[in-house]
């Protein structure tokens, strides 16, 4: 027998709901992965039918679906090789987000989800029924428990301290867990915390892969028995990754008094590696910097909707200012110039800079961009409506309807040439409402409506810096922010300085303080009051924005569910 066991983790990016593509694409890693002598496979949780799938689990044509693939897969399997691959099952009232062992062409066991997470971007324990009892593989010398996600959120789970006792080979850990800012040191600290409770290596296997508002950074890796990163994959895209884990003495000599509430299940294992000699482990993939992180999510997010959706092409309002250059630039980077068209709409408004800045930025993206100058339509419009407001000073009203032209214009050109509308809003914009329904919130997918203002100068100064020129011309980085819907406009006359209102909202929207709390922090109490306003009146803009990419803790949308009706104020 050998004396190494050759563990890989297929890091893949299914689709929800795609499964005869995500079946294909887990054959082809299975035999990579056998080519390189591993002999067991692990893959993300619910890798079969993506994840998440929501209320399509509620569809039990759905499950009959997954179980039927599920047969065809363990046909298609490398037979010596063991895989372990996310998939729905049937429950005795609800289906199980569970984990199935396949072995020699059949399904010798799974493993269902015992924690199921109930917050934030997770609603499973209405979709899912939790299992009732851990799983151990008994293989080649080998003894390897399973998890699921969310089932190593709870070191003091007792059934941890249970598998401390076993001499386990290996933990496994499949797993879907979406990106935001900060949570790969997180992820790390709960891995950290459950191998070090297990006294055994842990193998995790996250997703990869952009799902509607969601991003699947990946970062799988093995950890050590003390908790230390051994190898990480890469992030933000598929890879294969593989460690030899130790053959044990003895574990194949079982007690004769094995915990009953423990499933078991015993695999012939096929004892020398498939090839000769095998290639070594693969080092471990670099981690990235804050910003490069975000800015590989919302490209990754990007060009997985665009293309997962049906979408060849995007188009991009550019005003000359800062919202729209990150949006171009990062939809360039995602699918490249030629899938990337802008539209600029000008009227009396927009400066000679501005359009200048945006004629200049469409040349340094090399993409190709139309002019529709609108004033002439805006005029005609104030004409029509004059006779019905006579009398009305001018107002917000008349900035919002050249807002509104150009989402119209837009929204004709993304129907007859079939681009998906990339709005531009960022979070700041959104929670404050600082944005015009049926205007510049119009589009398929808002790519930085999580992105906060400050966030956004970062990005584009970290772009230039990476490109090694002005990509984003710095002129665009440097002129204060303006909506030029009125002479001489600024965003400062409407809105605090993004600094101190990214803290604000920040403090409201992610970190739930009340007033007290952040008043307490060194703000003003006027002014924390009305961003509050602020938020909590424009709520009813957001439940109409398109989707877009969450990249902090809590963004708007599944994120942070609150009435639009209400009187709570947060004293």
């Amino acid at each position: 027998m050998s004396d190494r066991y050759r563990l890989a983790i297929a890091q893949m990016n299914p689709t929800v709901g795609a499964f005869e593509a995500n079946r294909t694409r887990i054959v082809r890693m299975a035999e990579q992965a056998w080519d390189t002598g591993a002999r067991m496979l692990l893959f993300p949780e619910l890798a079969l039918c993506g994840y998440p799938p929501e209320d399509l689990i509620l569809k039990p044509h759905f499950v009959d679906q997954a179980e039927l693939e599920l047969e065809k897969l363990a046909s298609q399997l490398p037979p010596e090789l063991v895989c372990v691959v996310g998939t729905v099952t049937r429950g005795e009232q609800k289906p199980r987000n569970a984990a199935a062992v396949i072995a020699e062409g059949k399904v010798a066991a799974s493993y269902a989800k015992r924690h199921l997470p109930n917050y934030g971007v997770f609603d499973e324990q209405r979709l899912f029924e939790p299992g009732d009892r851990p799983l151990v593989i008994q293989c080649s010398g080998n003894r390897i428990a399973v998890q699921i996600c969310e089932d190593a959120w709870f070191p003091e789970d007792p059934i941890l301290d249970q598998m401390s006792e076993l001499n386990l080979s290996a933990l496994l850990n499949l797993s879907a867990s979406p990106f935001h800012r900060g949570k790969g040191d997180e992820r790390h600290e709960m891995l950290r915390r459950t191998s070090a409770k297990i006294r055994a290596p842990l193998v995790y296997c996250n997703q990869v892969g952009g799902q509607d508002e969601l991003v699947f950074d990946g970062g799988s890796m093995f950890l050590g028995a003390d908790g230390q990163a051994l190898s990480r994959a890469k992030r933000f895209s598929e890879d294969l990754i593989w460690m030899d884990l130790p053959v044990l003495e003895g574990v194949d000599a079982l007690d004769s008094e094995l915990p009953l509430n423990v499933e078991w299940v015993f695999l012939s294992g096929e004892d020398r590696v498939s090839v000769n000699p095998p290639p070594p482990p693969v080092p471990s993939a670099p981690d990235l910097e804050p910003l490069e992180e975000v800015y590989e999510a919302l490209c990754l997010g990007l060009r997985d909707y665009t293309e997962k959706n049906g979408f060849h092409e995007v188009l991009v309002a550019i005003s000359g200012g800062i919202d729209s250059a990150l949006v171009a630039a990062l939809a360039v980077s995602a699918l490249g110039p030629s899938r990337v068209f802008g539209v600029t709409l000008p009227t009396r408004y927009s400066s000679e800079e501005t359009q200048a800045d945006a004629q200049s930025l469409a040349a340094s993206l090399g993409i190709e961009m139309s002019m529709l100058p609108i004033q002439a339509l805006f005029e005609e419009f104030q004409e029509l409506l004059q006779p019905q407001w006579e009398g009305y000073p001018e107002d917000v009203t008349e900035e919002n309807l050249q807002s509104r032209i150009r989402g119209t214009l837009v929204m004709a050109l993304s129907n007859k040439f079939k681009r998906l509308v990339l709005a531009t809003g960022n979070k700041s914009e959104m929670a404050t409402g600082y944005a015009t329904l049926y205007g510049d919130m119009n589009g398929g997918f808002a790519l930085i409506k999580d992105v906060p203002k400050t966030l956004v100068f970062d990005l584009c100064s970290w772009i230039n810096q990476r490109e090694g020129r002005e990509l984003i011309p710095q002129s665009i980085l440097e002129r204060p922010p303006s909506a030029e819907l009125r002479e001489g406009q600024r965003d400062s006359d409407s809105l605090p300085p993004y600094p101190v209102l990214d803290r604000i909202l920040q403090a409201y929207i992610e970190e739930d303080l009340s007033r007290e709390q952040i008043v307490a922090e060194g703000f003003e109490q006027a002014m924390v009051t009305r961003v509050m306003h602020m938020v909590d009146r424009n709520e009813y803009k957001r439940r109409q924005a398109p989707p877009g990419i969450k990249i902090t803790p809590k963004a708007f949308g599944r994120d942070r569910r609150v009435p639009l009706t209400h009187h709570f104020v947060a004293i």
